[in-house]
């Protein structure tokens, strides 16, 4: 099933899709994770890449990075366990890294591991869309969409651009800066996630400083689900699963009706 497909056709609430960090914790504990996060209703993964020069992490996930760069993971390893767990899950796998473990991995090699891995999507924050448009117009994907990033200040003509040839879904930045827990959202932000959703081919979901029920209740009325990221990162680490999956359950109750 197709990434958009799979958010479209979740069977309750608003789509929630956590992120977390291959290799945090061991390289052992990528596969039980993705299966807990799967059976507490996870819509789909995002799965963190390991580098050691992000842009778009906050503190608690480029210390995760850290973390998994110290017990030595590299993209290829992820990859390499990915392919051993395909059967052990069947939630879609999105894939968050950069442009220079792409480029080391060989980029036509990337694609193909990565599909052959069973993954659905991929982020690279570093790499405007536009590019990446030119990067891989002669690269065979496989079927693995690349994901687009929308900020609040994204101009019209570039949203329009991004709308017009975009696939998977539509990462929409909640914030202007970095991953992290935000307790306060910009005004515009839910004018802007309505207006982004409305027009937008695929499904709309919203990322960056989200950690809060009722933070999941608001956006994903505005959209069509949340990604979740330095907040699972740091319960997952500190053993605090039940608030992951207190979290998840509330997405289940949000009312999509708009």
């Amino acid at each position: 099933m197709r990434l958009d497909e799979a958010i479209r056709e979740r069977s309750e609430g608003t789509a929630f899709v956590p992120y977390i960090m291959a290799g945090d914790g061991g390289l052992d504990n990528l596969i039980p994770t993705i299966e807990r996060l799967e059976a507490m209703g996870a819509t789909a993964i995002e799965l963190g890449i390991p580098f050691s020069d992000p842009v778009a992490d906050g503190p608690v996930i480029e210390a995760a990075g850290m973390r998994a760069l110290a017990e030595g993971v590299t993209l290829a390893q992820v990859l390499d366990r990915l392919i051993e767990g395909t059967r052990r899950f069947s939630v879609p796998i999105v894939l968050m890294t950069y442009l220079n473990p792409v480029f080391r991995f060989g980029v036509q090699p990337f694609f193909e591991r990565a599909a052959a891995c069973g993954v659905s999507g991929v982020i690279i924050p570093d790499l405007p869309f536009e590019e990446s448009l030119e990067l891989f117009a002669e690269t065979d994907r496989h079927g693995v969409a690349v994901i687009p990033l929308v900020t609040l200040t994204s101009s019209a003509q570039r949203v329009e651009t991004i709308l017009n040839q975009t696939e998977g879904f539509v990462y929409a930045v909640t914030l202007k800066g970095t991953t992290g827990k935000a307790d306060v959202f910009p005004d515009e932000l839910l004018g802007h996630l309505q207006a982004l959703t409305a027009r937008s081919p695929v499904p709309v979901l919203a990322g960056f400083g989200v950690h809060l029920a009722e933070q999941v209740r608001v956006l994903g009325e505005a959209c069509d689900g949340v990604v979740v990221g330095s907040f699972i990162v740091e319960a997952l680490h500190e053993g605090r699963d039940e608030e992951v999956a207190a979290l998840i359950r509330a997405a289940k109750t949000v009312d999509t009706k708009r």
